[in-house]
């Protein structure tokens, strides 16, 4: 293994490596029934061709997650960092964007099923600062299910000036809180748009929230207090690309 690379785990997440002409595998690790399973998903292209394969027991593989409480289901893979796109670049490029970012999520479970939500419902691209984002955990790949392969992901050293510099960029910045004064079914969404999430235990930092144009907030019964993390932005996810124009 050298210095740059690290491994992950699961059937999606090494599938939709080994799909991402982008990701460099340097090594995988297989059971005789995965491999099988590799070319039932993908009977026109050999997705391990010229790739180096081992073949191993489950229990064998087993040793790469006994410290993370996953599931390896036969697929193991040494993959390299994919080369992150820089943020600026990218919205000039680019408009009538949805960005989503994570200002203070940790968890890389969560973080992990907001990049496979993310990917779902069709979101431009995932901001994250770079002391937060678990960039090499297989828990964030396997909670991804493959997500991380097909999300732009934007690390940035501060969230905050960050949000500054989209606002005088042409970005509306909504922030989501329970607290919030705006109902998310009352948002147009047109333009340009970041959508911000807080931490997992204390939401939204008051620093944070003096770079957002509004606060939103997902209805839901009165009798239960908020909604998981991973949770909200799924609902939000689903909302604004159903509604797209």
């Amino acid at each position: 293994m050298n210095k740059s690379s690290y491994f992950i785990v699961g059937k999606h997440p090494v599938i939709e490596a080994l799909k991402n002409n982008n990701r460099k595998v340097l090594k995988l690790f297989l059971t005789e029934e995965s491999k099988k399973t590799i070319h039932r998903v993908s009977p026109k292209k050999n997705l391990i061709k010229d790739l180096k394969v081992f073949f191993k027991t489950k229990k064998e593989l087993d040793k790469y997650c006994k410290n993370e409480n996953i599931l390896h289901q036969g697929f193991v893979a040494e993959v390299e960092k994919l080369e992150y796109i820089e943020l600026k670049s990218f919205i000039r490029k680019n408009n009538k964007l949805n960005l989503a970012c994570l200002a203070g999520a940790t968890d890389p479970r969560n973080i992990g099923s907001i990049i496979r939500s993310a990917s779902a419902f069709n979101i431009d691209g995932l901001i994250v600062r770079e002391r937060d984002f678990p960039a090499t955990s297989k828990l964030m790949y396997k909670a991804a299910s493959g997500g991380t392969e097909h999300l732009n992901i934007f690390i940035v050293s501060n969230i905050n000036s960050t949000l500054k510099s989209l606002r005088e960029n042409n970005f509306w910045i909504y922030g989501f809180d329970g607290s919030g004064n705006k109902d998310l079914k009352e948002i147009k969404w047109e333009g340009n748009n970041v959508l911000v999430f807080g931490s997992e235990g204390y939401g939204m930092k008051k620093h944070t929230e003096k770079y957002l144009d509004f606060t939103i907030k997902i209805e839901i019964n009165n009798k239960i207090e908020s909604l998981n993390l991973s949770n909200s932005a799924s609902i939000v996810f689903h909302h604004i690309n159903s509604n797209k124009k």
